[in-house]
C-alpha cells in the first residue's frame, strides 16, 4: 500500500515537477534498475525512433523486456527525440518488442514520460492513430506480465499506447491525464492566456494520489523532496522491490487467468454503481 505523503503538495506544483529538466531520465532508470541491458531497434518497417528505448535486461538474474519513452538530456537530444513524444515507429518498435516478449515468455516493464504521441506531419503521414490503437489492442491481449510506470508526464493515448499493463504505478511526482492542463483549460473556457490553469490542474485529478484513489492506479512511488533526480537511489530501490514482488504474483497465474484480471481492471475504471 502507498504510504502517506509527508507533505502535502499541490497538483500545479507536482505538474512542474514532472516537467522539470531534473526528472529522471529513462537511461538513468534502465541503469538503476536493471543489469545488462542491452538496446534493440528499429520497427522493421519504417524507422527506428529515438524517442523510444527498447530492449532486454536482466532483473534478478530474470530476462525483462524493457521499453521507456525518454525525453533526452542535452537539448539536441530533446529535439530529435521530440520531447518525449514517439512517432508511429516508436510505437510499432514497442509493439515489436512486446511481441518479441511474449515469444519468448519474458515479462515486460514499460517507463512512460511523455505529453503525448507526436503531433506533427510525418506522424499523421504514417498512421499515428492506427500505431498507438494498434499498441491498446495488442497489449490488452498479451500473455505475458506487463507493468507500466508513470514517472513524469503521461499524455493522452501517447502514454496509454505503453501503459495497459496489469499493474500501473506512478512516481510521486508524476501526472497521467487524457489531455494537458492547458489543453483543458483553452477547450472548457476559451482560455488563450494560461489564466485558468492553475485551476485545470486542480479539478482534473491528475496526481498519483487521486488516481491512485480512484482506482486508476495500483502503486505510488515516493520521491524525495527534490524529485527524482539521478541522485534519487531510494527511487529506484523502491521499484526493484515492488517489481520482485509483483513479477513473481503475476507468473504464477496461468495465462487465461492473466489476461482476464487485465480486461477486468480496465472495465472497471470509471465505474459508478
Amino acid at each position: 500500500m502507498p504510504k502517506i505523503l509527508k507533505k502535502k503538495k499541490t497538483a500545479s506544483e507536482i505538474v512542474a515537477a514532472a516537467r522539470g529538466l531534473k526528472k529522471v531520465t529513462a537511461n538513468e532508470l534502465i541503469d538503476g534498475i536493471f543489469d545488462d541491458f542491452f538496446e534493440l531497434h528499429g520497427d522493421r518497417k519504417y524507422s527506428d525512433d529515438e524517442a523510444i528505448i527498447g530492449g532486454i535486461a536482466l532483473f534478478n538474474g530474470i530476462p525483462i523486456t524493457v521499453i521507456a519513452t525518454d525525453k533526452g538530456g542535452t537539448p539536441e537530444e530533446r529535439i530529435a527525440k521530440h520531447f518525449g513524444c514517439p512517432e508511429p515507429s516508436g510505437y510499432r518498435k514497442s509493439l515489436r518488442l512486446m511481441k518479441q516478449a511474449e515469444k519468448f515468455n519474458r515479462p515486460i516493464v514499460t517507463f512512460v514520460n511523455t505529453s503525448g504521441a507526436y503531433p506533427g506531419r510525418s506522424a499523421e503521414e504514417n498512421g499515428q492513430g492506427e500505431a498507438i490503437a494498434r499498441n491498446l489492442l495488442e497489449m490488452s491481449d498479451l500473455k505475458v506480465p506487463i507493468i507500466s510506470f508513470i514517472y513524469g508526464e503521461g499524455g493522452s493515448g501517447g502514454a496509454l499506447a505503453l501503459a495497459c499493463g496489469d499493474q500501473v504505478w506512478m512516481l510521486e511526482d508524476s501526472m497521467y491525464s487524457i489531455l494537458s492542463p492547458e489543453g483543458f483549460a483553452s477547450i472548457l473556457w476559451k482560455d488563450q492566456e494560461g489564466k485558468r490553469v492553475q485551476e485545470a490542474t486542480s479539478l482534473m485529478k491528475l496526481t498519483a494520489q487521486d488516481l491512485y484513489e480512484a482506482h486508476i492506479i495500483d502503486q505510488i512511488i515516493h520521491e524525495d523532496l527534490k524529485g527524482a533526480t539521478v541522485e534519487s537511489y531510494e527511487v529506484y530501490r523502491q521499484i526493484k522491490e515492488y517489481l520482485k514482488e509483483n513479477i513473481k504474483e503475476l507468473q504464477k497465474l496461468s495465462t487465461n487467468q492473466l489476461i482476464n484480471k487485465r480486461y477486468e481492471k480496465y472495465r472497471k475504471i470509471g465505474q459508478v454503481f
